[in-house]
């Protein structure tokens, strides 16, 4: 009998262990647009000069571990990526790109608070990479021929609240909202603004699976 029930205590309390190891990593993902302030274009001599921006449909994956855990704090390293397929753009003159996409990837440091009631709000911070890749066209007809790619370092900072789902079984899931300002170079637009950076504000919905 003890041979057969030291094993069988080993293997539970590795089982055990492996669980609570699942237990640290999450995955999420959000959908939501990218929100992106005017530019004006210095000395352009047109009646308008500025650079619009539409609303880009965008979406977000997320993996992220906890690192340390407690009743009313947990502090997680995560890796967001932001993806921007289609950010339109609008300019009187036809010298600009039609749109860009956009992906900025940020392993941050995340701080959440009670992490396991129904409410828990979180911050997030860190940095990484983005690349631009602009449009062949240009805003009202003719091929862009103009430098279309750019890798930017970026800076980023957020903010969210993951939200227990009620009637469910499944205790893993989570509801997430949440804003992020992905500061970064501006992109390959063919025009000088007089900036060098731009604030990129990610606001989305989704869900989180711990495992």
């Amino acid at each position: 009998m003890r041979r057969f029930c030291l094993p069988a205590v080993l293997a539970l309390g590795a089982i055990l262990a492996r669980a609570q190891d699942w237990s640290k990593n999450e995955v999420a993902g959000t959908f939501g647009h990218t929100f992106i302030s005017d530019q004006n274009v210095p000395n352009s001599g047109l009646p308008n000069s500025i650079i619009t921006h539409g609303a880009g449909y965008s979406f977000e994956v997320n993996y992220a571990r906890i690192l340390f855990a407690a009743d009313w704090v947990d502090v997680s390293a995560e890796v967001p990526a932001v993806f921007n397929p289609d950010e339109k753009l609008h300019y009187e003159a036809n010298a600009i790109p039609r749109s860009y996409s956009s992906i900025f990837v940020t392993p941050s440091a995340r701080l959440r608070l009670v992490p396991d009631v129904a409410f828990s709000p979180w911050v997030s911070f860190g940095g990484g990479f983005g690349h631009f890749e602009a449009s062949d066209a240009l805003v009202f007809s003719g091929p862009n021929t103009a430098n279309r790619g750019l890798t930017s370092g970026v800076l980023q900072i957020g903010a969210g609240l993951d939200v227990r789902i009620p009637c469910t079984r499944i205790s893993r899931l989570r509801i997430r909202v949440e804003v992020r300002d992905d500061w970064s170079d501006v992109p390959p637009l063919n025009v000088d603004t007089g900036k060098t950076r731009q604030h990129n504000y990610y606001v989305a919905g989704g869900i989180v699976y711990r495992f």
